[in-house]
């Protein structure tokens, strides 16, 4: 019988995604989270804390492929060291990471911590595969929602290249059950959107009218926005369904 891969972040919006598609391809899943869950035909549940270390030597037990999609505002390169530790001891072939398009070019605290993760994957030792991926249409959508309940509406100045979550599903999935490939290439969305046109897309699919009003992004990280460096224009995997796509599916005006 295979080995099981073990998922961090399984609970999240990618892990939900991934796991029943690396089940489906006929492997074992186990999923780790601070929380534990429901165990499914195929996925087993295992409650660790990346952020202590508490629990992921047990979880990592018999592992041989470990996807991590755990991860937050602060702290990835903490559980990424914590994760490498447990993984070295457990003797697993096969570490995979999704990043985020521009880890290494954004003067952002949260982009140096992913670049630092990437760092504890690329430097441990062990085979590894690393996958940077734009924003999520779900991540947009949050960000849509959350600005639009403001009655004026701040438009900063900076494009996107938001990406389904479903097809960075399935290249995580195809890359999970591959040979290690080290930094892969990115995945982004087929279209650049300003944050305006993002934002008036979601209005108009929900059926919304509020008032807004343009604001700059001030210093070095504005210039770098404005510069792209969250961008990848060229070399990149590029899905196919639009921001336009996915707002048919999942907003319904009122």
């Amino acid at each position: 019988m295979n080995p099981p891969i073990l998922v961090t972040g399984g609970t999240g919006t990618l892990g939900r995604l991934v796991t029943p598609l690396l089940r489906d391809a006929g492997r074992p899943v186990r999923v780790l989270s601070r929380r534990g869950g429901r165990a499914a035909h195929g996925i087993e549940q295992v409650r660790a804390d990346l952020s202590t270390g508490e629990g992921v030597q047990r979880a990592v037990r018999g592992v041989d492929t470990v996807l991590h999609l755990a991860g937050g505002a602060k702290g990835d390169d903490v559980l990424a060291r914590n994760l490498v530790d447990a993984a070295r001891q457990a003797d697993v072939r096969h570490l995979v990471l999704v990043s985020v398009v521009g880890a290494d070019r954004l003067p952002l605290a949260w982009m140096r911590t992913k670049l630092h993760a990437e760092e504890a994957i690329g430097g441990c030792g062990l085979p590894w595969t690393v996958l940077r991926a734009a924003q999520l249409h779900d991540l947009v959508l949050s960000m849509a929602q959350k600005l639009t309940a403001l009655p004026v509406v701040p438009l900063p100045g900076l494009r996107l290249q938001p990406v389904d979550g479903r097809e960075v599903a399935a290249r995580l999935a195809e890359l999970t059950l591959g040979t290690p490939a080290g930094l892969v290439p990115d995945i982004v969305g087929p279209q650049v959107h300003t944050t305006g046109e993002l934002i008036r897309g979601y209005l108009r699919a929900s059926g919304k009218r509020r008032f807004t009003l343009p604001v700059r992004l001030p210093g070095e990280a504005g210039r770098a926005y404005r510069d792209g460096a969250n961008l990848t224009l060229h070399g990149a995997s590029v899905g196919t369904r639009t921001w336009e796509a996915f707002l048919a599916e999942r907003v319904t005006a009122r």
